[in-house]
């Protein structure tokens, strides 16, 4: 297996700081499930990581806050095959992209103000619209 995990082109994690666990997978299967340790599940200390930076360690804190644990642990888990190895690559790949969207960096939104022409056309519909309503209302046939 490779040495190490690569998440993106400057990030890659070895694999002596990831922990896999082995334990029998739920659900239907037959006897398989009873007696084979299929599922896998991968578990990665994020504030005990030495490629990481402060600041990556703690993107990757807030935004995967439900999937970490009081001791700083990265938890994910698969169970789709009935193939212990196959598992592994699923939650490898699961983790890598898992880590990826938590390191991408989320533009800052730039505040903008309306146009002159969009505000005048906003009002202008506003006007026509409430024309429009006042034109339904009670029609009075007294001539008056």
């Amino acid at each position: 297996m490779v040495s190490h995990l690569e998440i993106n082109s400057h990030v890659t994690i070895p694999e002596s700081e990831v922990v896999f666990h082995f334990t029998r997978s739920g659900g239907p299967g037959g006897q398989n499930v009873n007696k084979v340790s299929t599922r896998v599940e991968l578990l990665f200390n994020v504030l005990d990581s030495s490629r990481l930076s402060e600041e990556e360690k703690g993107r990757i804190v807030t935004k995967l806050r439900s999937r970490i644990d009081a001791e700083g642990r990265l938890h994910v888990a698969s169970q789709e095959s009935r193939s212990q190895w196959k598992n592994r690559e699923i939650v490898v790949e699961k983790f890598a992209k898992l880590l990826r969207t938590a390191l991408a960096v989320t533009k800052k939104r730039v505040a903008t103000k309306p146009s002159k022409s969009s505000k005048q056309t906003r009002v202008r519909k506003k006007k026509s619209h409430s024309v429009k309503k006042k034109l339904r209302g009670r029609v009075d046939f007294s001539g008056e």
